[in-house]
């Protein structure tokens, strides 16, 4: 059990540390390779900060664990709304820009009311995959081409505010995104491993090690960008990344795994519980659109809420395990 407990602590520190380096070697290799910024942004950093859920998922589909996979995204997606957004605008009051409202948080309820219905005969198959991967590409390139209409005026940004200096050389980058790939991979094998040992040992489900510890794990690189941003004052990086890190949890990373292996849900979708899963999901996306619809901020009371949401939910699992 000790041994578990081990494996499961460094595959949480190497899905945490590899994403970070994949997404600094790779930033870098990009940049010194003349890649626009706005296209790493939506593309190197989205995939980087989403690997850990990724991963996870595939290497749940292979080895038969798929209430693991599953149950990874719909968990990190609410932790992502509830327990992430949730501290950052405890920590510092969000001021929303008004399409987060329009655009981005309707465009997510949406996605996830199109997995909601892919997965009521309870599986997604590798077309239902196919068209989630569609989505992610059709995703990125709507994003690419509202970014670039609506480019920002050049601002003042304080030191602090600046990203950290390129690596130079072609072989760093090389070397920290094999790193990176290396750290997440093996991350997750142990992560895997190891929470099913405890879990046998505990006699809890598949459904509810995804859902709770596998699902804040993976989460981990949103946890720690959201809550640095929001001690910032970084607003725009804390909510844009966690909408951005849903969208692309669903789309790329269930299309990702289905596409490997069809994922099936055991004892079906409505019988697993799974469905009342989906429906917390979506109550929780769509919180920050109801706290915000006013004046768009996210008050500390706003975020107090989302964290009691969080914690009730995990109560909840707790309680029915």
């Amino acid at each position: 059990m000790v041994l578990d407990i081990t494996f499961f602590i460094a595959g949480l520190l190497l899905l945490y540390f590899g994403s970070l380096w994949l997404v600094k070697g790779s930033s870098s290799l990009a940049h010194s390779l003349g890649v626009r910024p706005i296209v790493i942004g939506l593309t190197v950093v989205a995939f980087g900060t989403s690997a850990p859920e990724l991963v996870i998922s595939l290497v749940s589909a292979f080895k038969g664990k798929s209430m693991i996979a599953v149950g990874n995204v719909i968990g990190s997606n609410i932790c992502n709304i509830a327990l992430v957004l949730g501290l950052a605008a405890f920590f510092n009051p969000i001021k929303s820009h008004p399409t987060v409202l329009s655009r981005d948080i309707p465009l997510m309820l949406a996605i996830s009311v199109y997995l909601l219905l892919l997965s009521l005969n309870s599986t997604l198959g590798r077309i239902e995959g196919l068209s989630l991967v569609a989505g992610i590409i059709l995703y990125t390139w709507y994003n690419y081409s509202i970014a670039v209409k609506e480019a920002p005026v050049p601002v003042q940004v304080s030191e602090a505010q600046l990203p950290s200096p390129e690596i130079a050389s072609r072989a760093l980058q090389a070397v920290l995104i094999l790193i990176g790939i290396a750290g997440v991979v093996v991350g997750a094998d142990f992560l895997i491993d190891s929470a099913v040992s405890i879990m046998t040992v505990f006699g809890v489900s598949e459904k509810f090690i995804g859902l709770t510890v596998v699902a804040l794990g993976t989460s981990l690189p949103e946890l720690a960008t959201s809550v640095m941003a929001a001690c910032r004052g970084e607003m725009d990086i804390s909510i844009g990344n966690l909408l951005g890190s849903n969208v692309f949890n669903i789309l790329s990373v269930l299309g990702a795994a289905a596409l490997v292996r069809p994922i099936h849900i055991p004892g079906g979708f409505v019988e697993s519980g799974l469905l009342l899963d989906y429906l917390v999901m979506m109550f929780t996306s769509s919180l920050p659109w109801m706290m915000m619809r006013k004046d768009l901020v996210l008050s500390r009371a706003n975020g107090l809420m989302l964290l009691c949401c969080y914690l009730g939910y995990v109560g909840y699992l707790v309680a029915k395990s």
